[in-house]
């Protein structure tokens, strides 16, 4: 969420930052304006009429004292009280929409982010890996799972609707191993701390987030309830610390997770509906990072460079970009997407992204530390996946494939596995 004084501060500054985004709306702070000065007037008549009533009650003691009748007085203060209840309903009203305008308002594109409409205009940052050229025209992973019995999208459908995966045999052996392979390294190799978050969360938290008001209509809701299923672990990992002081002397500040995640995906019908790419219900592991502001920005390169551990492991080719202002997500003021070669795409995808929120968050969730002057500062956060789990294993078949439609295993999950091939 934004600072209010922010805004009032700079209002045209933060509107031309945030148009920058290139949303379907064009941001304009004048109903934020107009309900803060409302506000400030029904503060400053409720703060006379409590003076008053404060003075009055004062004097009615004297009044009895010395013998004289008091009930106009009671009756006057009855009715002040009333006015005074009246304008603190007011007050609310106010209140609860300047929250709701603030809620819905997106994070401030930081000075480092190029200025572009789309993801087209991303900027590549780095190659890694050398696609591999195949002496036959490889197949997807949706046709290649379902030769070799490893994944089955009709039966998913049938239970459970379009774009819901099952996986099966070897294909279910291969998905847990790769989330072990990626909780152990970010725990063994790298500094996270592992935690097995719940997968049903409060609406409070899904708005410590940012996933609402603003993107109810993604959300899986519990029926009757202010709950939800989990759309990523970020959820209820960077909530850890929620109404709460972090140390960063003592407390952890990475954490790892792995769950399962859940997103209607409403806005995204046509796009990659195929596959493992665009499911209902995947699974992913986690990174998340506590920071202090002006150690962020490095956060977000060891982050960053954290996920990409994972692919160059599994020797996966893929590149890192830099998103630009119209393509960064709702919470992030800085995103770096890595994307891996799919080679029945003939592009790169999105397995991961990796963002600094700055204070967006932190603010929202209410986490804060003491800085070195000893006054209460919002942290920064920022999360990424590490990664995609569904992903990773379409990536590994298509990269992997051999012309007779087998998989080879890559060197480092067979550690985790029985086998060193997926064949039929």
């Amino acid at each position: 969420m934004l600072d209010i004084k922010r805004i009032l501060e700079n209002p045209k500054e933060i509107e031309e930052k945030l148009n920058t985004r290139f949303d379907a709306k064009k941001y304009d702070f004048k109903e934020i304006i107009e309900l803060n000065e409302k506000r400030k007037e029904i503060v400053s008549e409720v703060e006379t009429k409590k003076a008053l009533r404060n003075k009055t009650s004062k004097e009615i003691p004297i009044l009895k004292k010395e013998g004289k009748d008091v009930e106009e007085i009671f009756e006057k203060m009855r009715l002040l009280g009333e006015e005074i209840k009246e304008l603190d309903e007011k007050q609310k009203q106010v209140d609860d929409k300047l929250q709701d305008i603030l809620l819905r308002l997106p994070n401030i594109p930081a000075k480092s982010v190029a200025i572009g409409k789309d993801d087209s205009e991303n900027v590549e940052v780095r190659r890694v890996g050398t696609p591999r050229e195949f002496n036959f025209e490889p197949k997807s992973h949706w046709d290649l799972g379902e030769n070799l019995d490893i994944l089955d999208f009709e039966r998913a459908s049938k239970i459970s609707g379009a774009r819901f995966s099952i996986f099966k045999n070897k294909g279910a052996r291969l998905e847990r191993a790769l989330i072990n392979f990626m909780l152990d390294v970010h725990t063994l190799y790298q500094d996270y701390t592992e935690i097995a978050p719940p997968q049903l969360v409060k609406s409070t938290t899904m708005q410590g987030t940012g996933q609402l008001p603003k993107f109810a209509e993604d959300a899986y809701k519990i029926d009757g309830e202010e709950e939800y299923l989990v759309p990523t672990a970020e959820v209820p990992v960077t909530n850890y610390y929620s109404n709460e002081v972090i140390d960063f002397d003592k407390d952890i500040t990475a954490f790892t997770a792995y769950t399962a995640c859940f997103r209607k995906e409403a806005g995204s019908a046509g796009r990659d509906t195929r596959g493992l790419i665009r499911n209902h219900q995947f699974d992913k592991v986690e990174m998340v990072r506590f920071a202090k502001p002006n150690e962020s920005y490095n956060q977000l390169e060891k982050l960053t460079n954290d996920g990409e551990e994972i692919l160059k492991r599994l020797n996966l080719p893929y590149r890192v970009v830099r998103l630009c202002s119209g393509d960064l997500g709702f919470s992030a003021a800085e995103t770096y997407d890595i994307e891996v070669w799919m080679p029945s795409y003939g592009r790169y995808v999105e397995i991961s992204s990796c963002s600094n929120c700055e204070d967006f968050q932190a603010r929202r969730a209410n986490i804060k530390f003491r800085n070195e002057d000893g006054k209460l500062s919002l942290v920064h956060t920022l999360n990424g996946s590490g990664l995609a789990v569904g992903r990773t294993l379409a990536a590994i078949v298509e990269n992997y494939q051999n012309e007779d439609g087998t998989i080879d295993i890559p060197e480092e999950l067979k550690k985790y596995l029985p086998f060193e091939k997926i064949e039929k």
